[in-house]
């Protein structure tokens, strides 16, 4: 009898537990609380929706957004220049040319590169790619550093513009031109006897053409490379300067223009700041009336060879070591440079 009641009341426990967990299944489910749930999931979203509006509408936020696109939009089509000038180069141009036009002792071959940035009208952004594929065609790096240096500027584009911008004034335009150059060929030397190969990094890719390939081909697909690599490090940069325009009081200006060496100091760091192209650098530095003359000066030749966006391409292409070093180093000698040969000439 006792062995009989025993599995009733096991099967009698087992309908319960499986009732339990039948009552139990809708509560995972659906829990009780679902109206607010549903409520939260209908309000939330519109309230984000309308903080995010206003917040965009914001005039600091408006004017960012204005700096980033105009930094961007203003390098964009050099550095379309430039990468195509690099996929060219890669492409359609024997390794050959370089060893002939350049001189083989790398001492003549830094001043002969940095004259001849003077034909590439274009920016700091459109260097940085030609600079790269010059390294990966067999020119001696310090070379080619000196053609990123003096390409942007004392190309003809950057020294016409300086001339509208300080008209009545050859004389700045002169001290741009010869501080640039000095600057370039300095920072050449220096990279030729201080320089360390782990230093640089360049981006690993085949130059130069090869048999059995079609050469539009490698262009094309040069090109599409260093586009999109150093497009986004340009994008990075005219965030970061945006930033800056937007954060500093513009009262800080005045702060500083009243000393002669912490005005130069201050614009040649506001140049690394603002990012601005060397095509429209001069019309800014001619609007800032309250400094002198030198200080605008360091402005101008600190600026294409030194800011956020190429500080973001450099280590993009060559590696962060290369860029940090190469940086610091590049705005030390533009300052002086540009104070020394400013002195004299302004």
């Amino acid at each position: 009898m006792q062995k009989t009641v025993e599995p009733v009341a096991q099967a009698e426990a087992a309908v319960t537990t499986l009732a339990d967990a039948a009552d139990e299944a809708p509560a995972r489910g659906w829990p009780r609380s679902w109206p607010l749930l549903l409520l939260a999931a209908a309000v939330l979203p519109g309230t984000a929706l309308v903080l995010a509006g206003r917040w965009l509408d914001a005039p600091a936020v408006q004017a960012w957004r204005t700096v980033c696109l105009a930094v961007t939009v203003q390098a964009l089509p050099f550095l379309l220049l430039g990468t195509a000038l690099s996929g060219a180069i890669n492409a359609f141009v024997p390794a050959r040319v370089f060893t002939r036009v350049l001189p083989r002792r790398p001492v003549l071959a830094v001043p002969v590169a940095g004259i001849a940035g003077a034909v590439l009208p274009g920016c700091e952004c459109a260097s940085v790619p030609v600079a790269n594929s010059l390294i990966g065609r067999g020119v001696p790096p310090a070379a080619a550093f000196a053609f990123l240096l003096s390409a942007p500027a004392v190309n003809p584009v950057v020294l016409t513009a300086t001339a509208i911008a300080f008209p009545g004034s050859p004389a700045m335009v002169l001290a741009r031109l010869l501080a640039s150059l000095a600057t370039a060929a300095v920072m050449g030397w220096l990279w030729l006897f201080l320089g360390r190969a782990e230093w640089l990094k360049p981006a690993v890719r085949h130059t130069g053409h090869r048999s059995g390939h079609s050469r539009w081909t490698e262009f094309r697909l040069g090109f599409q490379h260093d586009f999109l690599h150093a497009g986004g490090f340009l994008v990075l940069g005219a965030m970061a300067a945006a930033t800056f325009n937007v954060t500093v009081p513009r009262t800080l200006l005045d702060t500083f223009s009243g000393s002669p060496w912490l005005s130069v100091l201050f614009l040649a760091g506001l140049a690394v700041l603002l990012a601005v192209c060397s095509e429209a650098d001069a019309f800014v530095a001619a609007s800032l009336t309250g400094f002198s003359p030198v200080a605008r000066l360091a402005f101008m030749v600190v600026g294409p060879m030194v800011d956020l966006k190429l500080i973001a391409l450099q280590a993009g292409t060559f590696g962060r070591a290369f860029a940090v070093r190469f940086s610091t180093a590049t705005t030390v000698v533009a300052v002086l440079a540009s104070t020394l040969i400013g002195g004299a000439l302004l």
